[in-house]
């Protein structure tokens, strides 16, 4: 799965599994696996070990204690479109925290206070 130019997740790495989704659907609601359960084991991913560390720092519902990305997609129509759903959600997971936050100082003058962002 691309992530950016210098930075990809091979497919082996994530498992994928279709379920039935919940709440109301219409006829095909209770016979047609539409929903998708996607898990990523942050530990035994080919990622970098600073980015290993940044997905586990997160404050998440979406990553176990265990370092597991749990993420389950339901809003497509189809098995297909809740695939792409849930690869697009931990790929952005993992784009997230490929940057660095802005650090901001706090420089003090006698003219006023000044805020320089980096």
């Amino acid at each position: 799965m691309y992530i950016t130019d210098a930075l990809s997740v091979d497919d082996d790495e994530i498992t994928l599994s279709a379920i039935r989704a919940q709440g109301p659907g219409g006829q095909n609601v209770n016979k047609v696996a539409t929903a998708i359960h996607l898990r990523f084991d942050i530990h035994a991913s080919s990622l970098p070990d600073y980015l290993k560390e940044r997905l586990l720092s997160l404050n998440d519902q979406r990553i176990s204690k265990d370092g597991l990305v749990i993420i389950k997609a339901q809003q497509g129509r189809s098995q297909e479109q809740s695939r792409e759903e849930a690869l697009r959600r931990l790929q952005q997971l993992i784009l997230g925290v490929t940057t660095l936050p802005k650090t901001c100082l706090l420089y003090t003058s006698d003219a006023a206070d000044d805020l320089l962002c980096v």
